[in-house]
C-alpha cells in the first residue's frame, strides 16, 4: 500500500446533505482524504457511492454542505480556479467512457487537445507514453473501442485520467467485469502507479481482494453518512452491522486470508 506523504487534505466534505426530491441519500455526511491516500468507499445499494463521487467532481450540486478539493471550495471557485482543479484531477468511469469513434490514440490525446496548446506531434509521444504506462502494446494504439476487451478498456480509461499528469484520481468500479486474474493485475497497476505518480486515490469498488490489497482506508457509507474510515484490519473490529456481514461474511474471509497469505509471502 501507499505511504502517505503527509497529512495535507486533498478532499474535504463537511456536512454534505444530497437529496433528490424529498428524499436524502446523504445527511451530516463529512469525509477527509489526505494526500497519497488509498481509499476505497464502499456502501450498500442506494447508499450513494456515486452520487457522492459525482458531487466531488462537481457533476452534481449539493443540496447543502460543502465540498472543498485542494483547499477551494467548489461552491466558490472562480472559473481559473475550477479549470486548475481539473487539471489537478483524473477520473475513470465505470465503463471507461470512451469515445466510439476515436481510437485509443485519440481518446488518451483528448484531455490534452482540451486543456493544453501543446503541439500535436508532443501530444501524440505524451499519449503514447500514457497508453505504455498502463501496460498496452502500441499495436493497441489504432484500435477502437469495441476492438478492445474489457480489461484493454479499463487501462485505456486509465491512461486518459492521468494524461494531464494529476494529482488525484477518482476510480468508479475499476476492476467490475473483470476476470479475477485481470482484477488482481489492475489493482497491481494502481499501486504501481500510485506508488511512482505520488497520486491520491479515491476509489468506488465492491471488490473486496482490492480493499484489502491496495486501500489505505476505507470509507463506509451507512446511514446516509460516513459510519467509519479505516484501514480494514480496524473495520474487522466493527460492531457495525453492515460492516460486521461485508467483511466478516463468507467472501470477507476469504479476502483477509488471501491478503495474509500474499503478506507472509512478501515477507518470507
Amino acid at each position: 500500500m501507499s505511504e502517505p506523504q503527509d497529512k495535507e487534505p486533498v478532499i474535504e466534505v463537511r456536512g454534505l446533505l444530497s437529496q433528490f426530491g424529498e428524499r436524502a441519500i446523504h445527511k451530516d455526511l463529512d469525509l477527509t482524504i489526505n494526500r497519497g491516500e488509498i481509499v476505497g468507499v464502499v456502501g450498500g445499494s442506494g447508499t450513494g457511492k456515486t452520487v457522492l463521487l459525482n458531487t466531488i467532481i462537481g457533476l452534481k450540486d449539493p443540496e447543502g454542505g460543502t465540498v472543498s478539493l485542494f483547499g477551494n471550495d467548489r461552491a466558490t471557485m472562480s472559473d481559473a480556479e475550477r479549470a486548475e482543479v481539473e487539471r489537478r484531477t483524473g477520473i475513470l468511469f465505470q465503463q471507461g467512457a470512451l469515445f466510439s469513434s476515436l481510437n485509443v490514440l485519440e481518446n488518451v490525446s483528448a484531455p490534452l487537445v482540451e486543456h493544453t496548446s501543446l503541439p500535436r506531434d508532443t501530444i501524440r509521444e505524451l499519449a503514447e507514453m500514457k497508453v505504455a504506462m498502463v501496460g498496452l502494446k502500441p499495436e493497441a494504439l489504432y484500435l477502437k473501442p469495441a476492438e478492445l476487451s474489457g480489461g484493454m478498456k479499463k487501462r485505456v480509461g486509465l491512461a486518459r485520467a492521468l494524461a494531464l499528469d494529476p494529482e488525484l484520481i477518482f476510480l468508479d468500479e475499476p476492476t467490475a467485469g473483470l476476470d479475477p486474474i485481470g482484477a488482481a493485475a489492475f489493482d497491481d497497476l494502481i499501486l504501481e502507479l500510485s506508488r511512482d505518480l505520488g497520486l491520491t486515490v479515491f476509489m468506488i469498488t465492491h471488490d473486496l481482494d482490492s480493499l484489502y490489497a491496495i486501500c489505505d482506508e476505507v470509507a463506509v457509507l451507512a446511514d446516509k453518512h460516513v459510519v467509519a474510515k479505516a484501514p480494514v484490519t480496524e473495520l474487522e473490529k466493527s460492531d457495525h452491522p453492515w460492516i460486521k456481514e461485508y467483511f466478516l461474511g463468507p467472501r470477507g474471509r476469504a479476502a483477509g486470508k488471501t491478503s495474509a497469505s500474499a503478506h507472509a509471502e512478501q515477507e518470507a
